[in-house]
């Protein structure tokens, strides 16, 4: 039979020596890491009402608590993964754990407003550290089949971490007897840090690449200009106007163009570059990268919406909003290791198939929004969406960890984390711009007539980035030549 050349295959790992026997128990820190940085994104929107009342915070600044973290995270990604393969990942890795657990001791206790604007900052810092070690020590650490099932895991991980944010969140801010509960959102983390930090000193292989160097500052500098100003632009552009945020993205394209020459002129050089030259065209990278960006640009704006709209049209609380979503994050922690044991015989062609599920399950969603829920009353709305958030949940879990399996399966080992780096980069801001207009057509639909309409028009823009999604990975398994994945 024919094979899947995006099926996977052993990675170069030229930079890492043997298979270390602690690589499971490795893979949980690193999981229940992520998890944790990851949860932070989604349970702090459940929180805003409480900050804003506790701390007097306005509108601008509570934008900026959510906006702070966002962008942060994203701009430390590429030249942490970098630091992280000269120096070595476990470093690295405790180097970010410990900042995003200051930074989590420091919002749990913030005084005012600046003070928890800050110390989001320095939070998002710590996750951006963190989160390319993460998926290079997955890269690193396993082989074969049993990459497949940690990458797996990863997706199960990635998709309950933004799925059970509200949940945790509402259960936070409902549940504990105190004015001041919110704080709890960020103080949980400690714990789960202080845990992770021992874990990890212990158990993570302390290994670098022989190819030490320094921080490559000016390509780190025009990078962070073109992805702070892509990420800033269209998480404040209501405050900034049009005008402006038509500059802003000007300008980050324009320093997105010279971070790639800069790149280009340092590796001819012979210096070690944030990102090698022609890394997007490796086997499976580059579509990855676009699929991720895509996917993720409606994946996250799908629990915004629907949480603004059970919250503000249907009066649900915080706790019975995050219960809603609950059956998507369950469905993908079920389908993800499933996926991760499929994805060595079944390619991109697996991701295909999740991707077909999640738009289904999405058109599902708005049929019952606007069809089945006003015919019988729309108080059961909550209910009527189990099954479809299933359906998408399970397509989830087969995108999202495979699709990073595939894409980081023909990376050099000494480049894993660079890659991972360069592949979550790109998948903030993918979700960055896709909330924004997302969230940008609910508003307006809703504000001009119906809420239902908003968020069926919102899930709309949501299911048109899945099909972009979807052509890019057809696309792909044609260009293999395959025409199915390999069979046992």
């Amino acid at each position: 039979m024919a094979t899947d050349s995006h099926a996977v295959s052993p990675s170069h790992h030229s930079g890492d020596a043997g298979v270390d026997p602690n690589r499971w128990r490795v893979l949980w820190v690193c999981l229940v890491t992520g998890f944790m940085t990851l949860l932070d994104v989604s349970i702090v929107n459940v929180a805003l009402p409480s900050i804003s009342s506790g701390l007097g915070a306005s509108g601008s600044q509570l934008q900026w608590v959510v906006t702070g973290y966002a962008v942060v995270f994203g701009l430390a990604l590429v030249p942490a993964g970098r630091l992280g393969d000269s120096f070595g990942r476990k470093k690295i890795f405790l180097v970010g754990l410990v900042l995003f657990a200051l930074g989590s001791l420091a919002c749990g206790l913030a005084p005012n407003p600046e003070a928890l604007i800050a110390a989001r900052i320095a939070q998002g810092l710590g996750a951006g550290v963190l989160n390319p070690q993460i998926t290079a020590i997955i890269n690193s650490e396993f082989r074969g089949a049993e990459r497949g099932r940690a990458f797996g895991r990863f997706g199960a991980t990635v998709g309950l971490s933004t799925a059970v944010g509200p949940l945790l969140g509402g259960v936070i801010i409902t549940l504990v007897p105190w004015e001041e509960s919110w704080r709890l959102v960020f103080l949980v983390n400690l714990p789960v840090a202080a845990v992770a930090f021992v874990l990890g000193l212990k158990l993570i292989s302390d290994r670098a690449s022989a190819e030490r160097a320094r921080l490559d500052w000016v390509g780190t500098v025009l990078l962070a200009v073109a992805v702070g100003l892509v990420l800033g632009a269209v998480q404040e552009r209501e405050v900034l106007g049009p005008l402006l945020v038509v500059v802003a993205l000007g300008v980050a394209a324009a320093s997105g163009w010279a971070f790639v020459q800069w790149e280009r002129r340092y590796a001819a050089a012979g210096h070690l570059p944030l990102a090698r030259p022609g890394l997007l065209k490796a086997p499976g990278f580059g579509p990855g990268v676009l699929l991720g960006s895509l996917y993720f640009g409606g994946f996250i704006a799908i629990f915004f919406t629907v949480t603004l709209y059970l919250q503000d049209a249907l009066r649900y609380s915080a706790l019975e909003a995050g219960l809603t979503q609950t059956p998507f994050a369950l469905a993908s922690a079920v389908a993800a290791p499933w996926a991760g044991r499929r994805v060595a015989a079944q390619g991109r062609h697996l991701v295909v198939r999740g991707l077909v599920a999640v738009v289904v399950g999405l058109l599902a969603v708005i049929a019952v929004v606007e069809l089945v829920a006003p015919a019988v009353g729309v108080e059961w709305t909550g209910l009527l969406l189990l099954v479809p958030f299933l359906v998408a949940g399970f397509g989830s879990g087969i995108v999202i960890g495979p699709n990073v399996n595939l894409s980081l399966a023909n990376i050099d080992g000494r480049d894993a984390g660079s890659a991972s780096g360069v592949f979550q980069t790109f998948q903030r801001v993918g979700s960055g711009i896709g909330l924004a207009v997302v969230s940008a057509v609910f508003l307006a639909v809703s504000d001009a007539g119906d809420p239902r309409d908003g968020l069926s028009a919102a899930l709309g823009m949501s299911v048109l980035l899945m099909l972009a999604a979807l052509v890019v990975a057809l696309v792909d398994v044609r260009r293999s030549g395959a025409g199915g994945g390999s069979t046992d």
